[in-house]
């Protein structure tokens, strides 16, 4: 490839702005810190730290196929309530879920597996 046009691909990719990716939060600690306040708290039925991280995870695969239907504006405002304090992708998914709607890419736009795509004659 032409050093030119390498400098070109590089440099676009750098320009994508880091929101347009799922965040990467440190939720091992947010689990850890979690189960010990639980313990302090003296619990009866403490969360353990496998059922966190489980949890963490289920909540992140949940974003995948959300997190680009939201404008950048909802993600980076979510983004920041979830990270206040220990970060965690359960409250950044409901975060999301509690926004009016009115921050996803309309439905229109949208035709993957749409039944209303028009048939050809």
């Amino acid at each position: 490839m032409h050093p030119a046009i390498m400098a070109i691909a590089v440099s676009t990719q750098m320009l994508t702005p880091i929101s347009d990716a799922i965040p990467k939060l440190n939720v091992e600690a947010t689990c850890k810190a979690a189960v010990e306040t639980d313990k302090e708290m003296g619990l009866a039925l403490p969360q353990s730290f496998d059922k966190c991280m489980s949890d963490e995870d289920s909540a992140r695969q949940q974003l995948g196929p959300i997190w680009s239907s939201y404008t950048p504006a909802v993600r980076s405002e979510c983004e920041g309530e979830a990270t206040i304090g220990d970060a965690s992708y359960v409250d950044l998914l409901t975060c999301l879920q509690m926004t009016d709607g009115s921050g996803t890419t309309s439905a229109s736009a949208l035709t993957g597996a749409s039944r209303k795509k028009k048939t050809p004659k």
